[in-house]
């Protein structure tokens, strides 16, 4: 089975590469000549002592939310006025 090569037009079995298109493959460098990944830092950061700044957590937590970032969690009386209604409908219409 073959595809067309898209660059050169040229019929190239499946699995391989078009021989008159692809680039030779490079070697594989060593160890010492390894070019650094753009993750890595530079050699020369290490060993610096740069101070940390001192951050107050719970003052960005009262800057950004306020000064009470808990707020109550109960629910308003009147849903538990609906709750009661409820229930008692409920009760009503099995028990009618």
């Amino acid at each position: 089975m073959n595809y067309l090569c898209p660059g050169c037009d040229q019929n190239v079995p499946v699995g391989q590469n078009c021989p008159r298109c692809s680039k030779p493959a490079k070697s594989k460098k060593t160890a010492s000549a390894r070019e650094r990944k753009s993750w890595e830092q530079d050699p020369s950061y290490d060993g610096i002592d740069i101070p940390d700044d001192d951050f107050d957590y719970d003052e960005f937590i009262a800057k950004e939310f306020g000064k009470n970032p808990i707020r109550k969690s109960g629910l308003a009386w009147y849903w538990y006025l609906v709750a009661v209604f409820l229930i008692l409908s409920m009760f009503y219409g099995i028990f009618r």
